[in-house]
């Protein structure tokens, strides 16, 4: 993991004691909200339905044992005992009190934490692979890019005031699993014909209410050239991103209105003025970064006790054929600590669950642990020897659930419970989803199933890229869902196709029923899963037992 130097920690100790005066004055009426509302997005303080929420980063979703200790001292002592992980690797708390937020910053700066940049027109927390270091698949880690961004971003003076949000995800890996394409910079880590190692580069990808797929700017970057590269994409876009209409102001307008040629021309001209300004110092900083993610010493030792608990005990055996991955060391594997037990909100975890995890990651996972963007747990490096200890310690605090990659392992947004910006509510819908899949016990027969659902089309639980995609809105003050069909965030990436009229909210779950149990009829074989169908056999059949009184009436004029 990356540690912070006497650099990094000076730097954010000032944007404390900064934020710690401005809190003050706000409190005494020195700043009025008009004035204080800058600041405090600036560092991650927003104002939301019923309190503060304050966001906290988590870089490349990197946490150690004690950075999560912090993480639920901070849930514990300052909010309601929960905090919230979100698909972009961050963590929300959701009802601090004003005069708190201070003392909450410190804590997490003592442990290389913060929240700077969480909000804002600026450069967000820079997200990656949830699997980094560990994958099979990986070329290289990309944590180390990441981390070069990260304090590249940071504070930088030029892009402060950008025309939007920005947004960046590395993966190191041939399958996508940090969802690149939907994103304003997506990188992945290639290797060329002659071996040399360097990176394939994405513009304008993005959901919301324009989705849209990332295209390829740029085939392979060398390594030397990757960070002025990124600084004149961000550039060229700080430059010609539109500031007359917020909704027409992400880099994926930018791109579309211009045209991909005419904007990597742009990017081009501001790539020759930036590339002398970069005398090789980054290239230098990104190798003093890189040793510090040197894996962990490896443990050569029997998996025997792995192997017995596999052939005995079915609990054990379906938890391991759901939330283990194949690791890259021999003995070890990935593992998947979903925070989606059916019935609870997901991605939330208590700060005991936080305790736990932090303790199992010093006892079995060489103290790190990893945050996805699909709102899970990863403790990366386990021993399959300890996997049996392991897996007990987890069901004693309700953190078994086998369902990785099921219908029950749902993305949702706070939505309307939380959010001011939310038109609908979705941590309901997705309870309601997953309890009715447990009664049914159909999910694993069902098999890779990815449901995301978002309260506003601002699109945070990403439901275009869902298999199946839920959007909640508010039509003439009543909530309504629409489906979207076919999505996904992998290296095949897919904007889902809107399946028809929307559904209430009593309407939405029965609606999902039908359409999961109509694909298990229409399915090829039980191993082709619910994206191959749709994608074998198009919208239609799928309409057709999502809208079965549409279809009736349709037949009925027909006849």
């Amino acid at each position: 993991m990356y540690h912070y130097n006497d650099f990094d920690r000076t730097f954010v100790q000032e944007r404390v004691n900064q934020f710690r005066g401005q809190v003050e004055r706000r409190i005494d009426g020195s700043l009025k909200e008009e004035e204080f509302r800058p600041l405090r997005l600036m560092n991650g303080l927003y104002l939301q339905l019923h309190a503060y929420m304050l966001r906290v980063a988590i870089p490349y979703g990197t946490l150690s044992s004690d950075q999560m200790r912090t993480l639920a001292l901070l849930a514990e002592k300052w909010d309601r005992g929960y905090g919230h992980f979100t698909t972009r690797q961050n963590i929300q708390y959701n009802w601090p009190a004003l005069s708190d937020v201070p003392d909450m910053l410190q804590a997490l700066a003592d442990v290389g934490l913060h929240a700077i940049q969480t909000s804002g027109n600026t450069i967000r927390n820079v997200t990656a692979d949830h699997f980094a270091g560990a994958a099979q698949d990986e070329i290289a880690d990309p944590r180390p890019v990441a981390e070069l961004l990260r304090q590249w971003s940071t504070d930088h003076p030029e892009f402060q005031f950008l025309p939007r949000k920005f947004k960046i995800a590395v993966t190191g890996a041939s399958h996508d699993r940090a969802v690149i394409q939907a994103h304003d910079i997506g990188i992945q880590i290639v290797e060329n014909a002659r071996g040399e190692i360097g990176y394939k580069v994405l513009v304008g990808g993005g959901l919301g209410r324009t989705p849209m797929i990332g295209k390829v700017i740029e085939e392979f970057v060398s390594q030397e050239d990757l960070l002025p590269y990124c600084e004149a994409i961000v550039a060229a876009y700080n430059l010609l991103g539109r500031r007359d209409n917020k909704y027409k102001a992400r880099i994926k307008i930018t791109v579309f209105e211009n045209g991909l040629d005419a904007f990597r021309d742009a990017v081009n001209e501001q790539f020759a003025r930036t590339k002398p300004a970069f005398s090789g110092v980054d290239v230098k900083m990104f190798e003093e970064i890189r040793t510090q993610f040197a894996p962990p010493a490896w443990r050569n030792a029997p998996v025997d006790a792995y192997e017995a608990a596999y052939g005995a005990d079915p609990v054990f055996r379906s938890w391991a054929d759901t939330n283990l991955t194949a690791h890259r060391a021999e003995g070890y594997a990935i593992v998947s600590v979903s925070l989606k037990k059916p019935g609870q909100t997901p991605g939330d975890a208590t700060a005991e669950q936080m305790r736990v995890l932090a303790d199992l990651a010093d006892a079995y996972g060489h103290g790190e642990l990893r945050i996805s963007h699909e709102q899970n747990v990863i403790l990366p490096h386990v021993h399959k020897s300890d996997l049996p200890k392991l897996h007990a310690k987890l069901r004693e605090h309700g953190l078994a659930t086998a369902n990785i990659g099921l219908v029950s392992d749902i993305i949702a947004c706070p939505g309307m419970d939380y959010c001011a910006l939310a038109t609908a509510r979705s941590i309901p819908v997705a309870q309601q989803i997953a309890l009715r899949f447990e009664e049914l016990k159909l999910e694993h027969d069902v098999g890779p199933l990815k449901i995301k659902i978002s309260g506003c089309i601002n699109a945070c639980g990403h439901h275009h890229v869902g298999h199946i995609g839920i959007l909640g809105l508010d039509r003439a003050g009543v909530e309504n869902y629409q489906v979207t069909l076919g999505g996904s965030g992998d290296e095949n990436a897919a904007i889902g196709e809107r399946a028809g009229p929307g559904f209430s909210a009593e309407e939405i779950v029965p609606a999902i029923e039908r359409l999961v149990l109509g694909y298990l009829d229409l399915r090829a074989s039980r191993e082709e899963s619910f994206l191959a169908a749709y994608r074998r056999l198009g919208p239609e059949p799928f309409k057709a037992v999502l809208y079965p009184e549409q279809v009736k009436r349709e037949r009925a004029d027909a006849a």
